[in-house]
């Protein structure tokens, strides 16, 4: 992959790409496989940063839902608001729960 300015210069620095949202879209696959190479890619439209791609690292891994509350209850304590849930989101929520089922992983080797 090689993110271009609009006159065709190649756009890096210290391991950062900013790359065009049109080419992101057209390249995408090229887009990751240099975050695989450790880059960070800064996804523009009309030269403002829309979104920044980058190795997740070994560290890395899925917030739980309990997480998820904590942390929220967390910020909302931080910034002084009150922690609310739309009432569609509940709903939701409490049909996941009351429909979950014990994980059985496939025995598949």
């Amino acid at each position: 992959m090689s993110p271009t300015t609009p006159n065709g210069g190649i756009i890096k620095n210290m391991a950062t790409i900013r790359i065009s949202e049109a080419d992101a879209a057209r390249d995408f696959a090229g887009l990751l496989a240099c975050v695989r190479e450790g880059t960070e890619v800064v996804i523009e439209s009309d030269a403002r940063a829309i979104a920044i791609v980058r190795p997740a690292g070994d560290e890395f891994r899925p917030r739980t839902l309990s997480e998820s509350i904590a942390l929220a209850r967390k910020q909302a304590e931080d910034s002084g608001q009150e922690l609310t849930m739309s009432p569609e989101f509940a709903a939701d929520l409490e049909e996941i729960i009351r429909n979950r089922r014990p994980w059985n992983p496939s025995t598949w080797e």
